[in-house]
């Protein structure tokens, strides 16, 4: 799921679409923020939003992603399985530019949510091995 798709340009302070993600099966999700472009003395901030009917959106953000300032990639899980009036997500992003030059922000960004799938009873873990030892 693309929160923000591959290779878009922010310039300015805006809002993604919204997500349908009341079929997913665990509710937790592995957040990849990617930047790939930016210009100097700029920042960014990038927080993702609930919402139980699409159009009414939380108060507060459901997850903020660190401050980031140069490209690069940042993860942050975002667990939503607590939180089942939650139906739909959106990406929200801030610009903030300071100094003499070019003072319209530019970053070129993504944001891609994969499902977390559930974990397995079978599966084995650390306090399971050192058990059977």
């Amino acid at each position: 799921m693309d929160l923000i798709p591959a290779g878009t340009r922010l310039d300015a302070t805006g809002d993604g679409a919204a997500f349908d993600i009341s079929a997913s099966a665990t509710r937790t999700f592995l957040c990849r923020l990617t930047l790939t472009d930016q210009i100097e003395q700029e920042s960014l901030d990038v927080s993702i939003w609930g919402s139980s009917d699409g159009e009414t959106w939380t108060k507060k953000p459901l997850l903020k992603l660190p401050q980031q300032f140069y490209r690069g990639t940042t993860k942050m899980i975002l667990d939503l399985s607590l939180r089942p009036e939650t139906k739909f997500i959106r990406a929200r992003w801030e610009l903030n530019r300071w100094g003499r030059v070019a003072p319209t922000p530019m970053f070129v960004a993504s944001l891609e949510l994969a499902e977390i799938p559930p974990m397995s009873r079978e599966t084995p873990t650390a306090r399971r091995a050192l058990a059977a030892k």
